[in-house]
């Protein structure tokens, strides 16, 4: 089954994409006149639910022995895209059985524990009988896009916060304070720096209605559950202090809706706002692999987008991801991760250099050279871009990409979405007919993050 599915390509000849692994065993399976029915409903926040539909093989047809990962690949992938701490299963028993061990004893541990994590209640695991109630429900709780009244927009960085006063759509006023959250352990250096910015923007203001943040990290109800900002914050203090650090801060300020957002689907919010479109993927190559998504309407999902974690290559000796323990996920093809692992594949030698970023600059800098090494790695990233996409267009509904981040810098990003847009185009003429991947131009940058954060809330 999977003969015509090896896409071999420059310093990975063994790439086998999971867009076309799933495409073959749909199609196969179609055949299998015995085939049987999985169903899976994966819960999240606000009593919201993912339900997966699955054909698979009959256990004693040729191909059964593709079913685990398949199954497996699916309820990964919608995990890390949509969110959830609740797996109910309905189908075959062997199949959960496998699940289960993997979650709890195996590969899979990971998943169980962030989970956990991000929606403080235990993960878990339940097999059915009956798929009885069994339906997929979504809310949309953050409309954006709005720009009436006096707003303040907030966008906390790494390295920098911007603070923006928009009065009826028009920043007043803005301004970027430097800080240093990463490496503070004590929560109330992180309470001082961000109390200082909102008071220097209430400053500015007639009144406060509404106030939105933009943020690196996972957010349920404006709560902070995973966020490398506070990274050093010790767990002792972490769930009181830090989790509700956002509505504390914002409720001294001014009592008035308030609404935090990853600062990945905020970006893809300032390039929905600026373009004038919607339905928008926004991917930004770097340390990782990030992702935002508006939807057909214009708003943010909630989802998480956790794209690093979300599969791409069922090659079974893909490069192993240290953190999660799995292969073959985004983190190692779309970041400067894959670019990387390309270069060592490729022979070059990156030894005299620690730091990630310091190899990929080596990388980007022998491309500008005109290196054919280097050019050719771009290619591969961006063919690994253009089966990512194929991927994710089977759960998101988009017409838009727009892919950012410090991977894409210089001419290696030209050849990099050239790639992306050849492959799309090889693999699925009428998805390539009806979607546009650019990189950011001037008029999608113009909408600001803090600009586009403070559009969050809907004023009541």
């Amino acid at each position: 089954m999977l003969d015509n599915i090896k896409r071999p390509l420059k310093y990975d000849c063994e790439f086998q994409p999971m867009y076309l692994f799933v495409l073959a065993y749909q199609k196969k399976v179609a055949t299998d006149e015995n085939r049987e029915i999985v169903k899976v409903l994966i819960e999240r926040d606000n009593a919201q639910t993912a339900l997966l539909n699955l054909e698979i093989f009959s256990q004693d047809h040729e191909d059964a022995s593709y079913n685990y990962l398949y199954v497996e690949r699916q309820i990964k992938t919608i995990l890390w895209l949509k969110g959830g701490y609740k797996i109910t299963y309905f189908g075959p028993k062997y199949l959960f059985n496998q699940l289960e061990d993997d979650y709890l004893n195996k590969d899979r541990r990971f998943d169980y524990d962030f989970m956990s994590k991000v929606y403080q209640k235990p993960f878990s695991l339940t097999y059915v009988t009956s798929d009885k109630g069994f339906s997929e429900i979504e809310h949309r709780v953050e409309l954006s896009k709005n720009l009436d009244g006096n707003r303040i927009g907030f966008d906390l960085g790494g390295s920098d916060m911007k603070i923006s006063c928009v009065q009826n759509g028009t920043s007043i006023f803005s301004e970027e304070i430097v800080w240093h959250p990463k490496t503070n352990e004590n929560p109330d250096y992180h309470y001082e720096m961000i109390r200082k910015a909102l008071n220097m923007a209430k400053e500015k203001m007639p009144q406060i209605d509404a106030i939105g943040i933009s943020s690196a990290g996972i957010f349920v109800d404006n709560e902070v559950r995973v966020a490398s900002l506070f990274l050093k914050v010790p767990e002792a203090v972490y769930q009181e202090k830090i989790t509700p650090i956002y509505k504390i801060l914002t409720k001294e300020l001014a009592d008035v809706p308030m609404v935090v957002a990853n600062d990945g689907d905020v970006t893809a919010l300032a390039g929905s706002m600026s373009l004038g479109v919607n339905s928008l993927l926004g991917i930004a190559m770097g340390t990782s692999e990030a992702a935002g998504y508006i939807d057909h309407s214009g708003k943010i999902t909630g989802w998480l987008n956790e794209l690093a974690f979300v599969p791409m290559d069922i090659n079974p000796k893909a490069m192993i991801d240290e953190w999660s323990n799995d292969i073959g996920c985004g983190v190692k093809y779309l970041s400067q991760d894959g670019v990387i692992k390309l270069a060592e594949s490729a022979g070059i030698d990156l030894s005299m250099y620690n730091a990630p970023a310091e190899k990929l600059k080596h990388i980007q800098n022998m491309h500008q050279k005109g290196n054919e090494v280097a050019e050719n790695i771009f290619e591969t990233v961006g063919s690994y871009l253009g089966y990512a996409i194929l991927y994710y267009s089977l759960f998101y509904d988009i017409k838009h990409v727009l892919i950012l981040g410090r991977v894409t810098s210089g001419i290696g990003g030209h050849i990099l979405l050239q790639n992306a847009l050849d492959v799309v185009k090889k693999e699925n003429k009428a998805l390539f007919d009806a979607l546009s991947i650019n990189l950011p131009d001037e008029k999608s940058r113009r909408v600001g993050q803090s600009i586009a954060a403070a559009s969050l809330p809907k004023i009541k």
